[in-house]
């Protein structure tokens, strides 16, 4: 049972980068974020980070070959994705407007980021294809609740820093974003 609870952390870990980012970058833009918004962001990306690998798995132990088809597609979507969010903020930072607007401004963009990053996590259904319901429950329950604790910590590095860099926060958080969506392409594609 040990090994498999620290392999489920790890694989959180793992996992929850690409929120983790995304999280010091809205803390970057919003220096003066309010708490709701600080533990809404964590509780989004956590929640993705748990349906995700479970959506995977159902689909390894229904459709798989339907899955299989649908898999090229995903670093596609998260480029595409994490490229519009990024450069939305890329723009209005050049503009100067960066400093006064969030990155995520509504619940729409908070979706659209839960999506891009974790979307790749519907591969770590074939993963935990072996684990029972019960196992497999368990363990994306953990990796949420890792992304959860890492995406808040993001926020608060990304607050402090931001505070600090508040003119450039904006195009800084929006080249993060950017970055983010070619690395999960590259790797997906190589």
């Amino acid at each position: 049972m040990g090994g498999f609870l620290l392999n489920s952390f790890l694989l959180g870990l793992g996992l929850a980068m690409d929120a983790f980012s995304v999280s010091v970058a809205s803390g970057l833009a919003e220096p003066t974020m309010k708490k709701s918004k600080m533990l809404g962001i964590p509780a989004v990306f956590g929640a993705f980070q748990f349906l995700m690998p479970l959506i995977g798995w159902v689909l390894v132990h229904t459709i798989v070959e339907h899955f299989l088809a649908f898999q090229r597609f995903i670093p596609w979507i998260a480029l595409v994705l994490l490229c519009w969010i990024g450069g939305k903020m890329l723009i209005e930072g050049i503009k100067g407007k960066g400093s006064e607007e969030p990155a995520i401004k509504n619940a729409k963009d908070l979706l659209v980021l839960g999506v891009a990053t974790s979307i790749d996590a519907l591969s770590t259904g074939f993963a935990i294809a072996e684990y029972g319901l019960k196992d497999a429950l368990l363990c994306a329950f953990i990796v949420g609740v890792v992304t959860f604790a890492v995406c808040l910590a993001g926020i608060y590095i990304g607050r402090k820093a931001g505070s600090r860099i508040s003119g450039k926060a904006s195009v800084l958080g929006g080249i993060i974003l950017i970055a983010i969506g070619i690395e999960i392409f590259v790797k997906g594609m190589f």
